[in-house]
């Protein structure tokens, strides 16, 4: 079975502008946290791919992500190391009951999130 695209994510330098690029260009719903990030609400239904809008946390990471959802972080690393990833964001506990995330870089050194 296939593992679905479970989350998206826009980082950027000026953050609160792209909230409101986004926001305004495709009618989504932003609610922005103290910190600055948003999570994005698309309008598309309970069975959409919902995603966050934030400020970049490093140079270069400036972009757009997607997360897809992995049962185990720890192996999927190992494989895509296999198939010539390199880990960029160890897995990392999210607050609440969200579950936990891993970015990786794909062979082209395209950032690809995992979310278990």
């Amino acid at each position: 079975m296939g593992r679905p695209v479970a989350f998206f994510e826009v980082t950027s330098p000026d953050h609160r502008r792209a909230q409101r690029f986004y926001a305004e260009l495709f009618e989504w719903q932003v609610a922005e946290d103290p910190d600055g990030y948003a999570l994005v609400d698309t309008g598309a239904g309970s069975d959409a791919v919902g995603g966050g809008i934030g400020p970049s946390q490093a140079p270069g990471d400036t972009g757009v992500k997607i997360y897809v959802r992995v049962d185990d972080l720890d192996a999927t690393l190992a494989r895509a190391a296999e198939l010539g990833g390199t880990p960029v964001l160890a897995p990392t506990d999210l607050p609440g009951d969200f579950g936990r995330i891993a970015v990786l870089a794909d062979p082209d050194g395209n950032p690809v999130g995992l979310w278990a």
